[in-house]
């Protein structure tokens, strides 16, 4: 297995307290090594085959894609010692807080830029290539010791979380659920995982109570919510699959969906046939375009995107897109097309196909 994947389950326990991850470190001893053993260099491994390039990329943002980056970055730093990357978590929005200021060349997001920060961006004249590079599920976890709560519909979660929500009990969500406290557990106000969460479930953006314990740091909900048989929370599949013994994942059911697909659970196949609605994403990197001139920017966002890289988006617990759409990524890439496809707009029940096919037809 990879180094970069063996390394991930330290790496999120220490998650919140760490600023930055400073990957390249103890890595030059591991230059020789390689994820293929045949001696046929594979697409992925020549896009970081340049062993002479060197320089530093720094890279902020969501700790949902957090984990594919920090893969990406180890194995790139194998064939390329002297690059230094640093990989920091500081919510999608405030990656993109840092991104805007010129502070950092890529900017992990799990949702796209809101119209705010493009404006916080132009007004700093940062102009940006966006990147959808995988896709994700957000899980909502109980406690595993729930044999009650097996699947909760759209409009339960949401009267469970919209605005000046009153519901503390169990039994306040469904009759035939016990009289038994209800703890919520969620992420911060700066995690795109909030914002998409927030826009699916209570139709608005940032719309949700307050009094819910909040962290930008998933293993605080990991852990609230495996230690208290009335919690709840919510954050990405990856952290529910690391974490599998501790939680149990909860089915949606989207009764607005024409499909009628009733109870359906995470997974990546749920996300791949688009039946897990309406908590399926897209996830995304930014690259800032000054930057693409520096040859190890490029050529790492080009390993990033290469299709044998797929492969480590697989192994972090992430879902990789289809063909043609990567190759629409890279196209956008090569061309270093700017701005957002989306507009600042929210991506819940959007098609990435239909979104690239759309503005390859404008141009």
């Amino acid at each position: 297995m990879l180094l970069g994947i063996r390394l991930i389950n330290s790496a999120r326990l220490g998650i919140s307290i760490i600023s930055a991850v400073v990957l390249a470190l103890g890595l030059a001893a591991c230059g020789g090594d390689s994820p293929s053993t045949s001696g046929e260099a594979t697409d992925g491994e020549q896009a970081a085959a340049g062993s002479d390039l060197s320089g530093a990329i720094a890279i902020d943002g969501s700790s949902t894609v957090f984990p594919i980056t920090e893969a990406m970055a180890e194995e790139f730093q194998k064939a390329n010692p002297d690059v230094k990357i640093t990989v920091g978590v500081s919510g999608t929005g405030g990656g993109f807080k840092k991104f805007c200021a010129g502070e950092t060349d890529i900017s992990d997001a799990s949702r796209p830029i809101k119209e705010s920060e493009i404006k916080l961006c132009e007004e700093a004249g940062i102009e940006y290539v966006e990147l959808p590079i995988a896709y994700d599920a957000i899980s909502v976890v109980a406690h595993p010791d729930n044999d009650f709560a097996a699947c909760l519909t759209v409009e339960e979660l949401n009267k469970i979380w919209e605005p000046d929500s009153k519901i503390d009990n169990w039994n306040q969500v469904r009759d035939d659920f016990p009289d038994q406290k209800l703890s919520l557990y969620g992420p911060g106000t700066d995690s795109g995982t909030f914002d998409y969460f927030t826009d699916a479930i209570n139709g608005d953006e940032g719309a949700s109570r307050s009094d819910f314990t909040a962290s930008e740091d998933d293993n605080v909900i990991v852990n609230g919510v495996s230690q208290d048989e009335g919690a709840m929370g919510y954050f990405g599949l990856a952290y529910y699959e690391e974490n599998q013994g501790k939680l149990k994942a909860v089915e949606v059911d989207d009764e607005d969906d024409s499909n009628g697909e009733g109870c359906v659970a995470p997974s990546t196949e749920t996300v791949d046939d688009t039946t897990y609605q309406p908590l399926a994403r897209p996830i995304f990197i930014y690259v800032r375009k000054e930057a693409i001139a520096r040859p190890e920017v490029k050529e790492f966002v080009d390993f990033y995107l290469a299709t044998d890289s797929k492969e480590l988006v697989s192994e972090v617990g992430y879902i990789p897109m289809a063909e043609e759409i990567y190759t629409a990524v890279q196209t956008r890439f090569e061309d270093e097309q700017t701005g957002s496809v989306f507009g600042g707009k929210s991506t819940v029940g959007v098609k990435l196909k239909e979104v690239l096919a759309k503005e390859e037809k404008a141009e």
